[in-house]
C-alpha cells in the first residue's frame, strides 16, 4: 500500500513525463527491430514489457527499459545464426534467466566501480550520437534505421556520411521546415514553461507532434510539394481489430533448447544486456534531481524477469536505456510510474489507434531526440570536466570519441581502462617520502605500499648514503606489498655492509613489517 501510494503521489509530473517517453521510445522501438532484422512488432512488444514488467518490478525511480540500440549488432547476428527467429526468442527466455541468477549472486555490484568521468563520458556521448544521427531523420533521410547507433552502418556506410547523404541528395523541405519549427519551439518552451497553473504540465514533445502531424496535412492539402511522403513518418504494424495483433506475435521454439548456440547467444545477451543496464541505471542515478540510489541487484532481477517476460511473447531483449531515461527525467518525471505508463501508452496506441500514431512525421521525433541529445552533451559539462583538471577530462573525452566511434560497451571498456591508468599513476605520486638531517635519514611510506610502487621505494632507499641511521616509516600503512618488502628486505642485507642502522616503524602494519628482517620500534613518528 505504502508503494502504491507513494507511486500515486506525484502522478501529475508523472503522467506528462510517460507521453514523452512513450514518443521517443516509439520510432525506437521500431528502429532497433528494424536494425536487428527482427520483425516490427518484437520491437514494440520489448517496450511495452520495458514499461509494464520492467517498470513494475524495478526500483529505479527514473530508468526506462526497452529495446536497446547497443544490442543489434548482437541480435542481428544472433538471428542469423540460429535455424529461426523463434529459436532465438528461446534465446532471450534464457538470458533472463540468467540475469536473475546474477541478481542473485549480487553481481549489480559491478556498476559501483565505474569512474563518474566515465559515466558522464558516456552521457555525452550518447547524446552527441543522438544529434548525429537524428540530424538526417530531421531533413527526411532515414536510410539509417533509427535504432541504429553505431558509427558503421550495415550498408557500409558511416554517420559522416550519412550527413553527407542528407545535404546532397536527400534534402526533404517539409521535414525540414518541421523540424527547425519544433527545435526553435523546445528552446524557447524550456524557458518560456510556467512553473504556476496547467501549462506547466504541458509536454513540449507532445506539442511537437501535434504540430507535425497538423503541418504534413496541411502541407498535403496547400503545399503538396511540401507533403512528407508515407515512407518519412511512423510506421507502425496495423491490425484490422486489436484482437488481431495477436496473430502477429510470435512465440519460442522450446524445441531448440538442445541446440548449443541457443545457449551462448543466451549467455551472450545476459551478460551484454546486464552490463548496458548497470550503467544506463549508474547514469539515470546521476542525473536524477534527487539523487536517489537504485539498487543494482534489484535492477538485475527486474531486468531478468523482462528478458522472460519479452522473450515469450515474441519480444527483442530488453535493457535500461539511457535515451528513454533521459528523456523520462526531462519530462519532469518523479516516480517510476511515468515507466509504467509509457509502456500502457505504447500498447493502447498499437492496439487503438495504429492508424494515427502513422501520422506521426520522423522529423518531429528527431527535433524531440536532438534536443534531448543536447542537454546530455551541453558543453558546460566539457568545460565542466576540463576544469576538474586531466584526471577527469581526459577519461571523459576519451570515452566520447571511443563511444562515438566504436560502440557503448567498447566505448566504455576504453574510457575504463584511461580512467584506472590516471588512479595507477596518482597512486604513485608523491607516495614516498625522503628526509635527511644531521647524520639520519627517514624514508617514509604515506599510504599502502603496492608492487606498482616499487620504483618509488627503489629511488628513495638509493639516496641513503652510508653510514647513517636510518628510519623507515610504515606507520601510515596497514598494508604493505610482499615486492616492496623484499625491496626493503635487500636493501636490509646490504645495509650491515654499510654501516647503515636501521629501524622500522609500523604503528598499523606489524604484520607486514613482520616480514622485514629489521628490528621494529612501535613509537610514533615525531
Amino acid at each position: 500500500m505504502n508503494d502504491r501510494s507513494n507511486l500515486l503521489a506525484s502522478w501529475r509530473q508523472d503522467v506528462p513525463a510517460s507521453i514523452v517517453v512513450a514518443l521517443v521510445a516509439l520510432p525506437l522501438c521500431l528502429g532497433v527491430a528494424l536494425a536487428s532484422g527482427a520483425p516490427l512488432m518484437s520491437g514494440l512488444v520489448a517496450g511495452i514489457v520495458g514499461g509494464l514488467v520492467v517498470g513494475a518490478a524495478s526500483r529505479s525511480s527514473l530508468s526506462v527499459a526497452g529495446p536497446a540500440a547497443g544490442l543489434t549488432t548482437i541480435v542481428l547476428a544472433a538471428i542469423t545464426s540460429l535455424p529461426s527467429f523463434e529459436a532465438f526468442l528461446l534465446s532471450v527466455c534464457l538470458a533472463g534467466v540468467l540475469q536473475l541468477l546474477f541478481a542473485a549472486s549480487r553481481g549489480g555490484a559491478i556498476a559501483e566501480f565505474v569512474p563518474g568521468a566515465v559515466i558522464t563520458g558516456m552521457l555525452a556521448a550518447i547524446g552527441l550520437i543522438l544529434i548525429l544521427k537524428q540530424l538526417p531523420h530531421a531533413v527526411g533521410y532515414d536510410g539509417d534505421p533509427e535504432g541504429d547507433f553505431g558509427f558503421f552502418q550495415p550498408d557500409g556506410d558511416n554517420t559522416l556520411t550519412a550527413l553527407n547523404h542528407m545535404l546532397t541528395n536527400d534534402f526533404l523541405w517539409g521535414a525540414a521546415i518541421i523540424a527547425a519549427i519544433s527545435l526553435l519551439f523546445l528552446c524557447w518552451w524550456d524557458k518560456a514553461r510556467p512553473k504556476q497553473g496547467p501549462l506547466r504540465l504541458l509536454p513540449g514533445p507532445l506539442v511537437v507532434v501535434l504540430f507535425g502531424v497538423g503541418a504534413n496535412a496541411a502541407f498535403q492539402q496547400y503545399l503538396p510539394g511540401l507533403a512528407i511522403a508515407p515512407s518519412h513518418l511512423v510506421q507502425v504494424p496495423v491490425a484490422a481489430t486489436p484482437l488481431a495483433l495477436v496473430d502477429q506475435v510470435r512465440l519460442p521454439d522450446w524445441a531448440a533448447v538442445a541446440n548449443p548456440k541457443v545457449w551462448t547467444v543466451a549467455l551472450t545477451l545476459a551478460i551484454v544486456a546486464s552490463l548496458e543496464s548497470l550503467l544506463s541505471v549508474k547514469a539515470v542515478d546521476e542525473i536524477d534531481p534527487k539523487r536517489r540510489v537504485t539498487d543494482k541487484n534489484r535492477e538485475l532481477m527486474a531486468q531478468g524477469l523482462g528478458n522472460m517476460v519479452s522473450g515469450l511473447l515474441g519480444g527483442l531483449p530488453v535493457t535500461s536505456v539511457i535515451v528513454r531515461s533521459s528523456a523520462n527525467v526531462e519530462g519532469g518525471a518523479d516516480s517510476r510510474l511515468s515507466t509504467m505508463l509509457h509502456g500502457l501508452w505504447l500498447l493502447l496506441g498499437l492496439a487503438l489507434v495504429p492508424g494515427l500514431l502513422n501520422l506521426i512525421p520522423l522529423s518531429a521525433l528527431a527535433a524531440v531526440l536532438i534536443a534531448t541529445g543536447y542537454k546530455l552533451a551541453k558543453p558546460a559539462l566539457f568545460v565542466q570536466r576540463w576544469r576538474e583538471g586531466m584526471s577527469q577530462f581526459i577519461p571523459f573525452v576519451v570515452t566520447v570519441l571511443a563511444i562515438l566511434f566504436t560502440d557503448l560497451l567498447i566505448g566504455i571498456g576504453i574510457g575504463l581502462l584511461i580512467g584506472f591508468a590516471f588512479v595507477i599513476w596518482r597512486s604513485t605520486g608523491n607516495i614516498i617520502t625522503y628526509v635527511e638531517y644531521g647524520g639520519k635519514v627517514m624514508v617514509r611510506a604515506r599510504r599502502n605500499l603496492y608492487f606498482m610502487h616499487k620504483p618509488a621505494l627503489q629511488a628513495a632507499l638509493a639516496q641513503v648514503p652510508d653510514g647513517v641511521e636510518l628510519l623507515i616509516d610504515l606507520s601510515a600503512t596497514a598494508y604493505v606489498d610482499l615486492d616492496c618488502i623484499e625491496v626493503i628486505n635487500g636493501f636490509v642485507r646490504a645495509a650491515e655492509y654499510r654501516s647503515i642502522i636501521i629501524r622500522v616503524r609500523a604503528d598499523h602494519g606489524q604484520r607486514s613489517a613482520a616480514r622485514i628482517h629489521a628490528p621494529v620500534t612501535r613509537a610514533r613518528a615525531t
